[in-house]
């Protein structure tokens, strides 16, 4: 019998078969075994075996790329280019390599990490897998509107792509020389300086690359993607990090497939680990829950990495590792190793370490992730007795204009919802596509009778509060494509209104519905039919009851901000709603988190989660902008008092929130800020913040009402 956290290899028992085929590269691999809490898992890693010993040469091809970004890059319409190939040769004289001094030989990044971690099972110490000399074999990818745009810094005239993932992996194997490379060696692609959404949704960012297997051209074609990052193209990550990140994925998970969708609640090709939890900020001691969330099963999904220091990943667990060569510094990636993933206690690893290179990056093995959490996402839920030990705050004083608002989906009674909220979005009315596209319908959440509910909401009501229903929500697919579909969702919409007494609506139609069409290119005009017929409908049902009911817009951050440097597609899709409501709109909720960096009115782009950020999105909207950089296009700036801040309970601090508050109302914050508001005096009248969710922040013993609430209501009444 194995003990719990025990890594071997060539021996065990192996788990059942998985329910799809068995997948297969024409690397070689070798297999290793863990038992971790009485479940035993099997590995495929890239290599030879370690107990058999030898070397394994994998034959690399490394595919230099010259990227053209069609979205302009300033009010000229210039395009961006950026080109991989002066920088191929500084990847080739790095340690992904060269050979550098590891504490487990003199030797390439890769083979050093394996040989780490299967130190114990490599008895004669001879054991290697390295990477080839590669050849190198240039290739030309133009990225059109609508798939990615570029971020431009007129400080350091640098510049940093955002591009959709699934679209540059298709295009390098469309656009590959048919003999460039072949399925018995390693395809390593290198861009420059460039970030990637996932799954064409620019709020599944950002990510460095991809790994694993393409077969996209008929072959089961080993594959690594990763970007070069230029000095101060963003601030922690730089040169070859990038790329040793996603290498070292690889070489631990070469069966990957990163465009496999697996059917829901099977597993998608690939290594299976114990489901662990992420490793929490270090210098978090606001909250000890805060980021504690689970990393997944995989071997560090992309993004996700325990030791990642993504400029977009809330967890900065370490610093690079730095190795110089010739007199020339190169960034390589902290992992996590498998004694990790797999909670040893007495890891057989060299130093018996938990990480690579900096052995003492991790010093404990991975929490387990609880049952229930072990995809990615948010946890440390509080029990309903913790709720009980912290007592909401009392609103004291009468409203001053600015508002507190947040999304409830059914965790209590409306009535026990913090009378620091305002405004109480009711999660979700959503589409009844059986019922005939546009038809909506909502169901009442928790345990409460349709008449309880009702109840409520008039209770909350009389307290000063409004409660508006949201329509859509994440993961659901919307469109109003003819005027039967627009009556539909217009007869439906008044209908739950009506029945229930909700003070107005809330539009939260999220990626992928609402996407423009291509040649839509004035949001002050849309040509978009499905973008047309909402916003027709929007303006009748706020006709239907009057110039009392509310309209509000949540639009994601793609679906706003990123209108600015590459209008089309999902970027910018809900500026032609709030153009098209703008007289009837109450307020614009802009979701600040799961959101790709944005370019602000300075000159710079900014990194989501900071203060800078928060700033630098806002403003836009307190400005306006040129709608993809063109002139042409001008999108008006909105009153301070119809802005709103959505943050991600589990993505930010209480103190991240309020600074941002601060900053915006009054044009101070007590923390260390770059972006300099073009008002400094800030805005008296800026509206305030929304979360998702309520229900987190009641089961988090009021995290964030009880401080952000009283802040927003101590300012001077607007």
């Amino acid at each position: 019998m194995l003990s719990a956290g025990v890594l071997l290899v060539g021996q065990g028992t192996p788990p059942a078969a998985p329910p799809f085929p068995p997948q297969t590269i024409s690397l070689p691999t070798f297999t290793s075994h863990a038992s971790v809490a009485g479940t035993s898992y099997t590995y495929t890693l890239l290599g030879g075996d370690p107990a058999k010993g030898g070397t394994t040469t994998i034959p690399t091809v490394l595919a230099a790329i010259t990227m053209t970004i069609d979205a302009p890059m300033d009010g000229a319409g210039r395009k961006a280019v950026l080109d991989a190939g002066p920088i191929a040769q500084h990847v080739v004289r790095s340690p992904i390599f060269a050979d550098y001094p590891f504490a487990s030989g003199k030797t390439q990044y890769a083979d050093a990490l394996m040989r780490t971690d299967f130190h114990a099972e490599s008895a004669s110490g001879d054991w290697h897998t390295r990477l080839g000399q590669p050849k190198i074999v240039p290739l030309k990818i133009e990225v059109p509107i609508g798939r990615g745009y570029v971020l431009t810094s007129k400080k350091t005239g640098r510049m940093l792509a955002m591009v959709d993932l699934r679209f540059m992996q298709q295009e390098i194997f469309k656009q590959l020389p048919k003999d460039a490379v072949h399925p018995d060696a390693l395809l390593l692609a290198v861009v420059r300086d460039t970030t990637y959404y996932v799954n064409s949704d620019a709020t599944q960012c950002c990510h460095w690359g991809a790994y694993g297997v393409d077969t996209s051209a008929g072959a089961r074609q080993p594959f690594v993607l990763g970007t070069y990052l230029d000095p101060n193209v963003v601030d922690v990550d730089a040169d070859v990090q990038p790329i040793t990140q996603l290498l070292a994925r690889f070489f631990r998970d070469p069966l990957h497939d990163p465009l496999y969708r697996a059917p829901r609640g099977a597993p998608s090709p690939g290594n299976a680990l114990p489901a662990w939890m992420k490793v929490p900020t270090k210098t978090d001691t606001e909250q000890p829950r805060q980021n504690s969330a689970s990393g997944g099963t995989g071997i560090a999904s992309l993004g996700n990495d325990p030791t990642d220091v993504n400029w977009k990943n809330t967890v900065q667990a370490s610093k690079p590792f730095v190795a110089a060569m010739s007199g020339v510094s190169y960034h390589l990636q902290n992992v996590a190793l498998l004694q990790w993933y797999n909670q040893s206690a007495a890891p057989t690893s060299l130093q018996h370490a938990y990480s690579f290179p900096n052995a003492g990056t991790l010093a404990e093995p991975a929490r387990p992730a609880p049952a229930g959490r072990r995809g990615g996402g948010a946890f440390g839920a509080a029990t309903p007795a913790a709720v009980d030990t912290v007592k909401s705050v009392a609103m004291t004083g009468g409203p001053n204009g600015h508002k507190l608002i947040g999304y409830w989906s059914g965790y209590g009674p409306i009535r026990d919802v913090s009378p620091q909220w305002d405004v109480i979005l009711v999660a979700f009315a959503t589409p009844n596509h059986a019922a005939g596209e546009g038809q909506m319908q909502y169901r009442v959440n928790g345990n409460m009778t349709p008449e309880e509910f009702k109840a409520d909401i008039k209770l909350k009501q009389s307290q000063g509060r409004k409660v508006m229903i949201s329509l859509g929500g994440g993961g659901q697919i919307f469109g109003l494509e003819s005027d039967a579909d627009t009556q539909r969702f217009v007869t439906s919409v008044e209908s739950i209104c009506a029945e229930f007494g909700f003070d107005g609506i809330d539009i939260d139609f999220e990626t992928p519905s609402l996407e423009l069409q291509p040649g839509d290119v004035d949001p002050k005009h849309p040509m978009t039919r499905s973008t047309v017929n909402l916003i027709a409908a929007i303006r009748e049902i706020h006709d239907h009851f009057g110039p009392q009911f509310m309209v509000s817009l949540v639009p994601e951050g793609s679906q706003t901000p990123a209108g600015y440097p590459g209008y089309g597609g999902q970027f910018g899709s809900y500026l032609p709603l709030i153009e098209g409501t703008r007289d009837i709109l109450s307020f614009v909720d802009t979701q600040d988190y799961n959101c790709p960096p944005i370019q602000g009115l300075d000159g710079e782009y900014y990194m989501p989660g900071s203060v800078d950020y928060h700033a630098a999105a806002t403003e836009l909207f307190l400005h306006g902008f040129d709608v993809n950089r063109n002139p042409k296009h001008h999108f008006d700036a909105l009153p301070p008092d119809t802005i709103i801040i959505g943050y991600l309970n589990s993505d930010t601090t209480p103190q991240i929130v309020v600074e941002s508050m601060r900053m915006l109302v009054t044009g101070q914050s007590s923390l260390p800020t770059t972006y300099k508001l073009l008002r400094p005096g800030g805005y008296p009248t800026f509206s305030g913040a929304m979360f998702w969710t309520i229900d987190a922040d009641r089961r988090e013993e009021y995290r964030y009402s009880n401080v952000v609430g009283p802040v927003l209501h101590g300012f001077p009444t607007r």
